[in-house]
């Protein structure tokens, strides 16, 4: 097991995905709670089988896939459904990125998660690196990739923890307002910086 875990996280449209895949260009095994998230409702889990059981059919596709937008409009409006939600998905979710960090071969591994001071996920790793760039540019670069509108962006990274809450509990950080070539600098060096900490645990 990679006895080492780092913790990455940054707001939307920081740039977290693209560092994430710096570090796995070095060879360092990833565990992305987005794709975890995704894996524990797939077709045939015990986590879509209750999420069917609790909300009925209409919260699946005609495939056997989950309706991610009919569940949407069912937790929307409603606290306890999405409270209820919750309770079950967190667990799955956590269990499922313990045992991939466990299974990871390499000299350390890094925990990829947006919420991760948010969710207190911040306890299972050994240190944390935050993606950072101004508010300005996150919704600069969120309108341009995701094609919404400013003001979507702003709810969402109003919703997230503040800018200066991650910084004070960053670990390391990475200034992304640069190009991919110092960005790239910036992943070698905390590369080696982490397979130092790692040889020492």
């Amino acid at each position: 097991m990679s006895k080492f875990v780092v913790g990455l996280t940054g707001g939307i449209g920081s740039g977290k995905t693209t560092v994430a895949n710096l570090f796995d260009e070095w060879g360092i095994d990833l565990v992305d709670a987005d794709i975890v998230s995704r894996d524990v409702v797939a077709k045939g889990t015990k986590g879509l089988t209750e999420i069917a059981h609790h909300f009925g059919p209409s919260v699946l596709l005609e495939n056997g896939e989950l309706n991610r937008a009919a569940l949407r409009e069912k937790i929307f409006n409603d606290p306890s459904a999405r409270e209820w939600l919750n309770n079950l998905l967190h667990p799955l979710i956590r269990t499922e990125m313990l045992t991939q960090l466990q299974n990871a071969t390499s000299a350390y591994a890094i925990l990829v998660v947006p919420l991760l001071f948010e969710n207190g996920l911040d306890r299972l790793v050994n240190c944390t690196l935050v993606v950072d760039i101004s508010p300005e540019l996150q919704i600069k670069r969120t309108t341009e990739r995701d094609a919404v509108d400013a003001q979507q962006v702003k709810n969402i990274i109003a919703s997230q923890a503040s800018r200066d809450e991650k910084l004070s509990k960053a670990d390391d950080v990475i200034d992304n307002r640069g190009d991919i070539s110092a960005l790239k600098e910036k992943v070698a060096a905390l590369h080696n910086k982490y397979i130092k900490l790692a040889a020492q645990t």
